[in-house]
């Protein structure tokens, strides 16, 4: 009757198989992180596969999401070569005009009269 329930000699030798057979399934170190991402991947791809309209919104809206960044950032990466290339021809343009006003002397200011003493501002009246 034991044997029956359950509870009888061969429940043990079954348990101790699953154990040994769980033990050689997984590696000692990192062998775990493995077989949990290959058991995530299958659960994903069928519920792609249950679900695929919501899969293909999600392919939609995040693709164009990534499209539309990757235009503005390279949109972004154009414009500053092109302020790079204007700040390299301002820099060149401003070492010729350096250049050229140093090899040019510059005439000394005339000297300033002093002021001519004459009739001053007429004063108002009381």
């Amino acid at each position: 009757m034991a044997a029956a329930a359950g509870g009888g000699g061969d429940a043990e030798p079954l348990q101790q198989q699953q154990a040994a057979a769980d033990a050689d399934a997984g590696v000692p170190y990192g062998g775990g992180v493995m077989a949990k991402l290959e058991e995530q991947w299958r659960k994903t791809k069928e519920h792609a596969e249950t679900y695929p309209y919501v899969w293909g919104s999600y392919i939609l809206v995040y693709g164009g999401l990534a499209a539309y960044l990757t235009w503005r950032w390279r949109k972004l990466r154009r414009t500053e070569d092109r302020v790079r290339v204007l700040q390299a021809r301002l820099r060149q343009l401003a070492a010729a005009e350096e250049s050229r006003a140093a090899s040019i002397p510059t005439p000394s200011p005339p000297p300033q009269q002093p002021p001519l003493a004459g009739p001053g501002k007429p004063t108002s009246g009381p």
